[in-house]
Formats: structure tokens, C-alpha cells, sequence
């Protein structure tokens, strides 16, 4: 069986790592599913996802010329919605923000969030220094 980017194909886990897992392909053939590719949201240990001799469902995402084969668990899915999870997720964290907010709005907000940031940063780190009594002109 020929693998093709872009097909969807039924797999078994075989193996997990720090990195990703591997599966098996119809065919006898293993690919890799990066832990990037497993869920749409972030995921720090791919063992709260998956084990060993799980059935995925996978999408062949790229093949290399030494026959490395690049797969999603993600973008097998039948309707994948990641751009619309990011903003659900800063929506909430920003109580009732408007989802149309300018770019211009958005840039003042950063500013001003960051200036805080750096006026509590300096605060601290001059406390630490001994305060202004370091400094003499």
C-alpha cells in the first residue's frame, strides 16, 4: 500500500517518547506523530493522550526521501478549529473583551501591560540592589 500526503489511514500506537509516538501503518510501515500534532490544544506529557496499542485515526502530513513519514492525529479530525480556539481562549481571559478590537487597541493594551510589568520588574530588582542609595552623581 502506497502511503500519499494528505490520506487518512488507521493506525496502532507502538511506541511513546518525550517527542511524539510512533504508529504503525497499514502495510507494516511506522510513522511519527510529533507531539504537536496529537491535540489542538497544548500538550506537555503526550502520555495524558495516548498508550501503547491505542487505534488513532492519522493524517499522512508529509514523506520524506528516506521514507520517514510525518503524520497528525489533529488534522485527521473532521473539522479541526484551531484559530477559533485561540481567540475562544483570550476571550476568556480577558473577561468582556471585544473580539473586533483594532489592532491599534490591541498595541496600547500590550504597551501599557508592559510598561506595568517592567515598573514592577525594576521595582523589585532595585530593592534587591540596595534601592537608590546606590546611586550618587
Amino acid at each position: 500500500m502506497s502511503i500519499e500526503v494528505g490520506s487518512k489511514l488507521q493506525g496502532k500506537v507502538t511506541g511513546i517518547t518525550k517527542f511524539g509516538a510512533f504508529v504503525e501503518l497499514p502495510g507494516g510501515s511506522t510513522g511519527l506523530v510529533h507531539i504537536s500534532e496529537v491535540a489542538d490544544n497544548y500538550v506537555k506529557d503526550i502520555n495524558e493522550y495516548l498508550t501503547v496499542g491505542d487505534q488513532v485515526t492519522v493524517k499522512v502530513i508529509n514523506v520524506e526521501k528516506d521514507g520517514k513519514i510525518g503524520l497528525s492525529i489533529k488534522k485527521a479530525k473532521d473539522n479541526p478549529k484551531p484559530s477559533s480556539n485561540r481567540r475562544k481562549s483570550n476571550t476568556h481571559s480577558k473577561g468582556n473583551q471585544d473580539r473586533t478590537e483594532t489592532f491599534e487597541a490591541k498595541m496600547n493594551r500590550f504597551l501599557k501591560d508592559s510598561e506595568d510589568r517592567l515598573a514592577t520588574l525594576r521595582k523589585h530588582t532595585e530593592s534587591k540592589r540596595g534601592g537608590r542609595g546606590a546611586k550618587k552623581g
